[in-house]
């Protein structure tokens, strides 16, 4: 009750970017998932930001379901480069930077720490944006 017979030297996980399971035939299939995305993304013209930005999603969140946080992060970013919006993606990127963040904390990189703090800065305005645009 209220914390007081809690272990304070137990130590805080960092939280896990996916927490699912897959098996080998779920990632055989986000990969061939990503290529399509991938395809589709080249033949999408420039001036459709909107079907980019799906499409920049979908790949991102494919990524990010395969622990590949890094090219999730670049994509998804991407995707709200196109168009702003604060629905899965978002909420994914929020996530990885988050997981990030924690991770620079238990190494002790301050600059890390910054960085990822920024990013979710960042985040939090297109947030305001997005809600007082509607």
């Amino acid at each position: 009750m209220f914390g007081l017979f809690k272990d304070k030297n137990k130590k805080k996980e960092v939280p896990k970017v996916s927490e699912e399971i897959l098996t080998e035939e779920q990632k055989e299939q986000l990969k061939k998932k990503i290529e399509d995305l991938n395809q589709e993304l080249k033949l999408t013209a420039e001036n459709n930001p909107e079907q980019l930005a799906f499409i920049c999603e979908k790949l991102g969140l494919a990524y990010a379901k395969l622990n590949q946080e890094n090219e999730a992060i670049s994509v998804l970013e991407k995707s709200l480069s196109y168009k702003l919006t604060i629905g899965d993606g978002y909420k994914k990127l929020m996530s990885l930077y988050n997981a990030k963040r924690a991770e620079a904390a238990k190494k002790g990189d301050d600059s890390g720490i910054d960085y990822y703090m920024n990013k979710m800065d960042d985040m939090r305005q297109i947030a305001k944006k997005v809600t007082i645009s509607r």
